[in-house]
């Protein structure tokens, strides 16, 4: 792949070290020994006709091996961006063919994921025409070959180069299976590709409206702290309610820091985070596919952080992010508004009436194009790319040496480390066996562990006793003395000691348990800071987060996640632990113990049910933030019902906690992992399924290097928590996770639970600005489409070599680009290719009758139709001796701007011709009813069987005729066209010419003229 160069060139942005300095750093990080090798291979001829037309294939062919340097630059100047060297061929179909067989090999399990560094890039490329440095739309053609192929049924393409990827936008723009998301510069339409279909309010059509986004970069200097909001406001929430099988991500570089293209700011590592987000989803199907980026240092660094993220390893910490710039609060708050009426996630942005006078806190959607209105006819092939000075390189250079040298990249030995003691199991109820808070808690927990065959993949260690001056971190020396006393207390005793205590009992062995439950998890602190282990599951017992610094309470002894949490900032010297409480009861305990800590950020899950439920407690409300030098670092998200469930919980992570999270930048994360919220739990009330903790925690793994340590609060169903656990682990150790149920919106109470917390909390974290109100009213222009002509197909590499550049299909071609504004059509926007000048309708008719006679001969034989002669239409033709179509269009040309009505230049051959099969001598029924739906509104006949089926517009039965036999070939009996689905375009030939004439006969009494000359490949020039 890094043959293909400009040979006039050498400084084109798009050349062989994109693809040797991406390889040579995956090598020197040791990424590339650890990945499983894929074959490249050629695309193969069917597979390109997928997204291309012929004459696109074919003339990118034409150039194979030409050593005619001038003629090759001369072709590349009517395209934009785009230079043909006599390897392009060849190279862009190992392109494609590999990103295929990569996709095909994640479809198929025979890998989690990958990814193809490959060149040239694809995104660019559309169906018939080369642009932007792209031949071959890599990503469309694998994804059309798994939905194809039925490997998969839901393809979320997330394209993060800087350019936006009109190909890929344009091949599935009417397609539901596809959702493409594409995050690019746009600067309203002033930065390259220039097009207005590039703005948010492109959101597909047809059945695929709504699956189109487009996030437009309005200004340059975008930060991580603008992408990541991107991805937590917009495309995480609509991707979970999606539920793609598979994730394909385009993924140019050229938003990196240092891409003269780009001029954005975003660090390699974030590319890490930006992936990590997206593992959750497809049970880890996803395929990276390499597009754009043209500073090579953190184009490499980029892609090798991106490899490093799909083997597991560990997302490196980020700086500290600035809040997300007011450009693109706007365009988040414009995309969100666009697609509001087609998702339900997009709940958080409440409405108001235009016709009432906004508030500061409204926001008004606009839509502002600033790019050109025509295109040239020609395009610069030298010198046609930004450069940067000596200066500029020298000063990039440096500030991206620094940051590579202080990314952290070290990755523990271990990458779990579990603890378990039986020690534990001592503290139970003596009067009640069946107290939910008992041993087999744990025990369930470590079997089930056991059962899936984790136990052997992790660091198993037993826990060791928390000393007095430990959990003195967190309680005071008379409580600590009390629970300590307990050890050679009497059962009178211990009943009088607990009965101080709100919902808690007490055993001789509590002392020496509860001290084991803490010492376990300051033991996990201890490994995982110490860099033994990336991770860490504490199966422990009693829980804690209910104990107060003074009192025992809710079946917790000590606050074990608190003393943890001292004890860390204490002896390691960290500045912010976060701890994330998922525990159906709120963490009163805990919150009352690090309310005044600014060292360490609460934040707590709950259910509250206005202060009904335990413990309740009015501090347990989203209107507690902390005190004193703690004020913002307290969150609390009360619900204010039982039944929670998945979806409330996925809309709290994704509009609270990460972001504030993600803003925070913890060095620590602890989770009081309590499963009390999970299905069939007794007390709790709710229904969180265990696989949604596996993504709770996924989601908190690509914070703090991956450092994140589990301790089990509550959770009484022994065998909802030990599986809800189990899924916990598994996604600490990178296993793919288990899609949740099919979506359904947050609860209308969780909504307003979250908006609460986000209208508290917006006053401590700056990152918190979505909230805005959007207009009821529908204010968008109508987004419109360019469509797209058909290009004339090249029969072989001489159709190039021997003609000159202005003969070439592309001029055809180019004149759909003048049509690229189509909000701004004049006369000058739609012009008509020079050939159909000359093309006179009159003399066509009678061109070669003995051949026309030759082509109906079986077809007469095989229908009885009407007995008048052709006497009519010839004559009708004779009148019309010096109309051409040129002039028939040009008197048109305004239904043509309006679109009602429409011209297409068919192709005049098809590699699939050779599957029409003879007209049966039963004939042909234009009367014929759908075989599937009996509908006889709008039907075509497959020319292959000859079996009768609905167009699209009615219940689509032809195309999925097609899909079933893959018979590629169709004629309509409502214009006499004929279309093949492989090639994708209409078709006239004289093979053809037989079942036409039938229907043409049927439907107006005379045949079908004779428009092909002694050459059956071409029309008559008249």
């Amino acid at each position: 792949m890094a043959e293909h160069q400009c040979s006039w060139d050498n400084n084109y942005p798009e050349r062989p070290d994109r693809y040797t300095r991406v390889f040579k750093r995956c090598e020197e990080l040791g990424l590339i020994k650890r990945c499983k090798y894929i074959a490249s291979r050629l695309a193969e001829y069917q597979e390109l006709l997928l997204k291309h037309t012929p004459a696109h294939i074919e003339l990118l062919k034409s150039t194979k091996d030409c050593e005619n340097i001038s003629k090759m630059e001369e072709l590349s100047s009517e395209y934009d961006a785009i230079f043909f060297h006599p390897a392009t061929y060849r190279i862009s179909l190992l392109a494609a063919g590999s990103t295929i067989n990569l996709v095909e090999n994640i479809c198929k399990g025979n890998i989690q994921n990958g990814m193809a560094i490959i060149r040239p890039p694809g995104h660019h490329a559309m169906k018939a025409e080369y642009c932007g440095y792209c031949f071959f739309n890599n990503v469309a053609l694998a994804a059309e070959v798994a939905l194809r192929n039925n490997l998969s049924k839901r393809i979320l393409i997330v394209d993060w180069d800087v350019h936006h990827g009109q190909g890929t936008q344009r091949m599935f723009y009417n397609d539901p299976r596809v959702v493409y998301f594409s995050i690019h510069r746009y600067e309203n339409g002033e930065f390259w590709p220039n097009l207005r279909e590039s703005d948010y309010h492109y959101v597909g059509e047809k059945c695929g409206e709504g699956f189109n986004f487009n996030v437009p970069l309005n200004k340059i200097g975008m930060t991580n702290a603008d992408y990541i909001a991107i991805f937590q406001q917009v495309l995480l929430p609509m991707a979970y309610e999606f539920q793609p099988d598979l994730i394909i991500v385009s993924a140019g570089y050229d938003a990196a820091l240092g891409c003269p293209e780009g001029l954005m700011r975003v660090t390699p590592a974030c590319y890490a985070h930006l992936l990590s987000s997206l593992l959750c989803l497809a049970s880890g199907k996803v395929a990276v596919i390499l597009e754009g980026g043209y500073c090579l240092k953190s184009l490499a660094e980029g892609a090798a952080l991106t490899l490093r993220t799909l083997l597991g390893d560990p997302c490196p910490m980020l700086d500290d992010l600035e809040p997300p710039c007011e450009s693109i609060q706007d365009t988040i708050l414009n995309v969100i508004y666009s697609h509001k009426p087609y998702w339900k996630c997009f709940q958080y942005q409440i409405s108001y009436n235009l016709t009432f006078q906004a508030s500061n806190n409204s926001h008004l959607p606009t839509v502002s194009f600033n790019g050109p209105i025509t295109t040239p006819n020609s395009y610069e092939t030298r010198n046609c790319y930004p450069i940067q000075n000596k200066e500029e390189i020298t000063s990039i250079n440096f500030e991206l040496d620094s940051i590579i040298r202080s990314t952290n990249l070290t990755k523990a030995l271990n990458r779990v480390c579990i603890v378990y003691d039986e020690r534990m199991l001592k503290h139970c109820n003596i009067e009640d066996d069946c107290h939910p808070e008992k041993p087999s808690r744990i025990s369930s927990i470590f079997a089930k562990h056991k059962d899936y065959n984790l136990l052997k993949r992790c660091y198993i260690t037993e826990g060791r006793f928390a000393s007095e001056q430990e959990i003195l971190l967190a309680h005071n020396l008379d409580y600590v003395n009390s629970i300590k006393s307990t050890h050679q207390a009497t059962i009178q005793d211990l009943e009088h000691l607990s009965s101080y205590f709100n919902s808690v009992y007490l055993h001789p062995e509590t002392w020496t348990s509860a001290r084991v439950s803490a010492g376990s998890l300051l033991q996990l602190v201890d490994n995982v800071l110490t860099r033994e282990s990336q991770a860490g599951i504490a199966i422990a017992r009693p829980p804690g987060h209910h104990a107060t610094n003074d009192k025992a309470c809710g079946f917790c002894i000590f606050n074990n996640i608190a003393i943890a949490a001292k004890y860390a900032v204490k002896f390691y010297k960290l500045k912010r632990v976060l701890i994330v409480d998922w525990d159906i009861h709120h963490g009163n305990g805990t919150q009352s113990i690090l309310e005044d800590d600014p060292t360490i950020l609460y934040i707590s899950i709950h259910r509250y049910d206005n202060g009904n439920f335990f413990p309740h407690s009015k501090s347990a409300n989203y209107s507690e933030v902390g005190v004193d030098e703690g004020i913002g670092f307290n969150v609390n998200i009360p619900w204010n019902k039982k039944g929670m469930g998945d979806p409330d919980y996925v809309a709290a992570f994704q509009q609270i906690v990460m972001p504030i999270a993600y803003q925070y930048n913890p060095e620590l994360i602890l989770v009081s992992a309590g499963f009390d919220a999970c299905i069939a739990d007794p007390l709790g009330g709710c229904k969180v399924s265990p696989e949604m903790y596996g993504h709770m925690t996924h989601w908190l793994s690509s914070l703090a290097n991956g450092r994140v340590i589990l301790t089990l609060e509550g959770g009484y169903n022994v065998n909802s928590i030990a599986h809800a656990m189990t899924m916990c682990t598994k996604a600490l150790l990178g296993d793919p996770l288990v899609a949740l149920e099919p979506y359904q919106a947050p609860s209308p109470s969780a909504v307003t639970t979250i908006m609460n917390v986000l209208e508290t909390q917006k006053n401590y974290w700056p990152n918190l600005v979505f909230q805005k109100m959007l207009p009821a009213e529908n204010v968008l222009p109508k987004a419109k489409m360019p469509r797209a002509k058909p290009t004339a197909r090249l029969s072989s590499q001489e159709s190039f070599l021997n003609s000159s550049i202005n003969e070439t299909p592309k001029n055809e071609e180019k004149q759909d680009e003048n049509q690229e504004q189509p909000q701004e059509l004049t006369d000058q926007d739609v012009q008509l290719d020079e050939e159909l000048k000359n093309l006179k309708i009159d003399t066509c008719a009678n061109n070669d009758e003995s051949k026309q006679d030759d082509f109906n001969g079986k077809a007469n034989k095989a229908v009885a139709s009407s007995s008048k002669t052709n006497q009519s239409t010839t004559n009708s033709v004779e009148d019309s001796n010096e109309t051409t179509l040129f002039h028939y269009l040009q008197d048109n040309l305004q239904a043509l701007i309006d679109e009602k009505m429409f011209a297409v230049i068919p192709l005049n051959d098809c590699p699939h011709l050779d599957s029409v099969f003879d007209v049966p001598e039963t004939g042909i029924n234009i009367d014929d009813p759908c075989f599937e739906c009996a509908s006889t509104i709008e039907n075509w006949i497959c020319l292959q069987c000859y079996t009768v089926h609905c167009a699209r517009s009615i219940n689509k039965h032809a195309l999925e005729h097609q899909q079933t036999t893959e018979h590629p070939l169709t004629l309509s009996f409502s214009d006499v066209s004929v279309w093949c689905y492989k090639c994708e375009a209409y078709i006239d030939n004289p093979r053809l010419y037989a079942a036409r004439n039938i229907i043409h006969k049927c439907k107006f009494n005379a045949d079908l003229p004779w428009t092909y000359s002694a050459d059956t490949g071409s029309l008559d020039q008249c």
